[in-house]
């Protein structure tokens, strides 16, 4: 949950609008993404985000680089400033729902009317667990086309955040503003019969219910969707509820899906449930690894039930405007855009606490509308020796935008990334759908193993309409990572006269504990390296094939007729990549004296 916070008045708003341009049906392509202030850049309208309006992919903000992490409740680093939960109705909460984390846009009305005895609160925009990823701070948090109605003794909290409502305001909300808008709505409503016609399009293109690539299998307690294990849009028709015969929780499967496809499954039927305790909260399920691909379709229900134990994964549509969904999950970690009402709530019995929480969509879902003609800008990652694919490797895709030959990822004037960072799979592949344009791949990390190449950028790949069914690749390819292996030499002398003595007997120490000087023992010990070593003829030893540090040499035994030294312990001496390759030679002497090799004639010894 939120700590509480005051509202600051005079803050700027960030409005989020989309411009009548984006609602037309035919004047942008289905791709334009609205960003604050109204305006439309070139970027967001050819990012992979084939949903109307825009929705799906994250909008800066501040994007994560590197994918949305697992819910969590640390720090908030990163800011999305895009529509996590559309509703074309009305949204109510109710007994113990907690948060819905995101940009909330609502065209009916907002009713919170939670149970007696459960919190009185419930947050819209950033969520005290959730993927820690909130809109921009002053940007319209809550968009209500009705009321907002807060039941006496609650609080709905946007605390950083505005609340624009186009009806009345009753109850207790903490928000940075909150402003009477009579078009709040306005720049929203064409979506809902946009995403009512994408509903339908994916799932019964042309009347006919859209041909599957796969199956899903209701039988042993789960539901099991098998791919074809090589489109890059992997198509599943569901017509039962998942869900047990009494009713209970069935597990959620996904199998021969690859790296980097896109899942659309069409749940068909008036009345659907998911009932499931598939998901997790740390990412660790398979499930959760196609969250931001994967787009549950309703394109035909009346009602539409998710509830469970588990964390949902992957984003929602519901395209019955006459729908209600009641969604009593623990948590929905996706996109969730109906055009009917919803209700936000939690079982009968059992612990509180469900929430929506903010992740992007970034599928490439079937055309729906007029698009430019889009083609796949590959890259294929390899190892340099043996060209094999390599996983592992994580990838930007930029824009040739700036008109400066080049490309440039910084500065006032950069060109323009175009999506999220995309992973390599076995296959070693990265691939977008993008529409023409000049392009390059950046590298932004080695596999493991690897280093990453000098430069670490791969282009201009130009995608044509007349290449674009083909597509256009490059190849990058990586040299493994050596580390360096440094040496340490002692050469024992007599004090007095310089000679090479043979028979001292040394042990190396590896400086591991943080602690200044040498400890050889406690429980928080410096490393020892290897055995030790006597000096020959020569009055030599060395010790070899060490790792990059700091290295303490500690004389055991002296030569016939010698004595140790009152500090036996030298150092410490650093092993470093600059002398890696011609050692370093530690020079140290004894002088005579009774014959002691066991060590007593020195007092110092090591710490």
């Amino acid at each position: 949950m939120f700590r509480l916070s005051l509202a600051r008045p005079g803050a700027r708003s960030l409005r989020p609008l989309l411009t009548a341009a984006v609602l037309g049906a035919a004047a942008l392509p289905v791709t334009a993404m609205a960003l604050p202030g109204g305006q439309l850049s070139r970027e967001a309208a050819l990012a992979a985000a084939p949903l109307p309006g825009g929705l799906g992919p994250c909008v800066p903000g501040t994007c994560p680089p590197d994918g949305y992490p697992p819910v969590h409740n640390g720090p908030i680093r990163f800011r999305d400033n895009g529509v996590n939960v559309y509703v074309g109705g009305d949204f109510h909460v109710r007994e113990k729902a907690a948060e819905a984390e995101g940009r909330v846009v609502v065209l009916g009305s907002f009713d919170q009317r939670k149970a007696a005895g459960a919190s009185a609160i419930y947050n819209v925009g950033e969520a005290g667990v959730g993927s820690r990823v909130a809109p921009p701070v002053g940007a319209d948090w809550l968009t209500t086309g009705g009321d907002v109605t807060v039941a006496t003794g609650q609080r709905l909290l946007a605390e950083q955040g505005v609340v624009r409502h186009a009806g009345t305001l009753s109850g207790t909300v903490l928000a940075q503003r909150t402003v009477h808008d009579a078009d709040a709505a306005g720049p929203y409503t064409a979506l809902r019969g946009r995403l009512t016609d994408a509903s339908t399009c994916y799932a019964h293109p042309g009347g006919v219910t859209r041909t599957p690539t796969g199956t899903a299998v209701h039988a042993g307690g789960e539901t099991l969707f098998t791919g074809d294990g090589s489109a890059m849009l992997q198509v599943f028709t569901v017509d039962f509820d998942m869900q047990s015969a009494n009713g209970g929780q069935e597990g959620i499967r996904f199998a021969r899906i690859p790296a980097g496809a896109t899942v659309l499954v069409n749940v068909l039927g008036t009345n659907r449930t998911i009932n499931t305790y598939s998901g997790t909260i740390d990412d660790s399920s398979p499930f959760n690894h196609l969250r931001g691909r994967l787009l549950w379709n309703f394109p035909d229900a009346t009602s539409v039930g998710l509830k469970g134990t588990g964390q949902f994964q992957g984003s929602v549509l519901i395209g019955n405007q006459g729908s209600l969904a009641t969604v009593s999950l623990p948590g929905v970690n996706g996109r969730f855009f109906t055009t009917g009402s919803l209700t936000h709530t939690s079982p009968p019995s059992g612990a509180g606490g469900q929430e929506f929480h903010n992740y992007a969509f970034d599928g490439n879902l079937p055309d729906c509308g007029t698009a430019p003609t889009e083609g796949e800008v590959r890259v294929l990652k390899t190892d340099y020796a043996t060209g094999r694919p390599l996983a592992g490797a994580v990838f930007e895709l930029w824009e040739e935008t700036n008109g400066v030959r080049g490309l440039q990822t910084s500065g006032q004037t950069p060109d323009t990334r175009r999506g999220s960072a995309c992973t390599t799979g076995g296959s070693g592949l990265c691939t977008r759908t993008v529409p023409p344009g000049t392009y390059y791949w950046v590298e932004t990390r080695a596999p493991q193993g690897y280093d990453l190449p000098s430069p670490a950028h791969f282009g201009p790949l130009v995608l044509t309409a007349a290449n674009a069914s083909q597509g256009v690749s490059v190849t990058a390819a990586d040299h493994r990572h050596v580390v360096p292996k440094g040496s340490l030499t002692v050469h024992k002398t007599d004090a007095e006269t310089g000679r090479p003595l043979a028979g001292a007997v040394f042990r190396l120490w590896h400086e591991t504990n943080g602690v200044l000087g040498l400890q050889t023992s406690g429980t928080d010990a410096d490393t020892p390296v290897g055995p030790g070593c006597a000096t020959g003829s020569s009055g030599r030893c060395a010790f070899t094939d060490l790792a990059l540090g700091s290295y303490y040499v500690q004389e055991t035994a002296v030569p016939e007729g010698y004595v140790l030294p009152a500090n036996r312990v030298s150092g410490p001496h650093e092993v470093t990549a600059a002398n890696a390759s011609t050692g370093v030679t530690v020079n140290l002497s004894n002088r005579r004296g009774e014959p002691d090799k066991g060590g007593k004639g020195g007092k110092g010894g090591p710490r």
